[in-house]
């Protein structure tokens, strides 16, 4: 049987904002502060995760903070010609002050801060929440430009993201601010229903990590919004009950190997990409989501 529109209605309710809201203050303000080892160099906090794009459900806690170092930039060319590449390697000159340097100073001003509750992760720092405030995790990264064009410094094109690497030197690219502006419009075009609609995937998702139905990991809140930024338009329609079949029944007939991330800067299905969702992970999670909404 169906899960009743009753239920999802429940499901499609943003967490409350007010925990995170102070939470991100905290740290915002910890990250900028004057004193910072890192102070005299350009940089930018922003947000990301569901919190960021208002797709947070009640049991998701953590806040997800973007530590971006301006002051250099990491680069992807391989779509130049030879001669733009010889052009943008005269234009462009490296800094001694990078990514290294910088995620060792960040996670040094945090312990300062928060002391043990401080943990350094694979690409993240993670501040346990204590009292009010929650738990965070702080990406130190640059900024990062996959360019299209080069001709010289004032007659380029480049799509700007953020890079960090991971302790294996792997180096993670990602577009957080066109997730969200993508995902805002999608939102704005479904006439308000993608934002709640994601909100009730989540949640029917961490009803089966708790019932045991599913791994917990199986399915990240990114690539859940991925998935559903690629549902046309017009199937967004009149309840939940309905745009959930017809999400279902589209996805069960698409050609998923075009699906691209909310972003539009990856394919979302592809084995073995850091960026991409594992195509397997994916189809069990359907086939769960499918076995969970008729057996409710």
């Amino acid at each position: 049987m169906a899960i009743p529109e009753e239920q999802l209605e429940v499901w499609s309710k943003q967490g409350s904002i007010s925990g995170s809201r102070d939470t991100y203050a905290a740290i915002k303000g910890a990250l900028e502060d004057a004193n910072a080892p890192y102070s005299g160099h350009g940089f930018s906090t922003f947000l990301q995760g569901s919190y960021g794009n208002d797709t947070n459900v009640w049991s998701e806690s953590d806040v997800d903070v973007v530590m971006r170092l301006d002051d250099a930039f990491q680069y992807d060319v391989d779509r130049l010609t030879d001669d733009s590449r010889a052009r943008f390697d005269r234009a462009y000159a490296g800094v001694p002050y990078g990514y290294a340097e910088f995620k060792v100073e960040v996670a040094s001003w945090m312990r300062a801060k928060y002391g043990n509750t401080v943990h350094v992760g694979t690409k993240a720092i993670r501040v346990d929440g204590n009292g009010n405030r929650r738990d965070a995790d702080v990406l130190p990264c640059m900024r990062f430009r996959r360019y299209h064009r080069f001709n010289a410094m004032y007659d380029e094109s480049y799509v700007e993201g953020i890079c960090f690497y991971r302790n294996d030197g792997l180096r993670i690219e990602n577009y957080p601010k066109q997730h969200a502006d993508n995902c805002t419009t999608k939102h704005q075009g479904t006439n308000g229903w993608f934002k709640p609609m994601a909100r009730v995937i989540k949640n029917m998702r961490n009803r089966m990590v708790s019932g045991g139905l599913i791994r917990d990991g199986l399915a990240p809140s990114y690539y859940i919004e991925g998935l559903l930024y690629n549902l046309p338009s017009p199937l967004f329609d009149h309840s939940f009950e309905r745009t959930f079949l017809q999400f279902w029944n589209w996805t069960s007939r698409a050609d998923k190997t075009n699906f691209v991330t909310a972003n539009e800067q990856f394919y979302l299905l592809r084995n073995g990409f850091p960026t991409s969702w594992e195509p397997a992970d994916c189809e069990d999670f359907l086939t769960a989501l499918a076995r969970f909404w008729d057996d409710w």
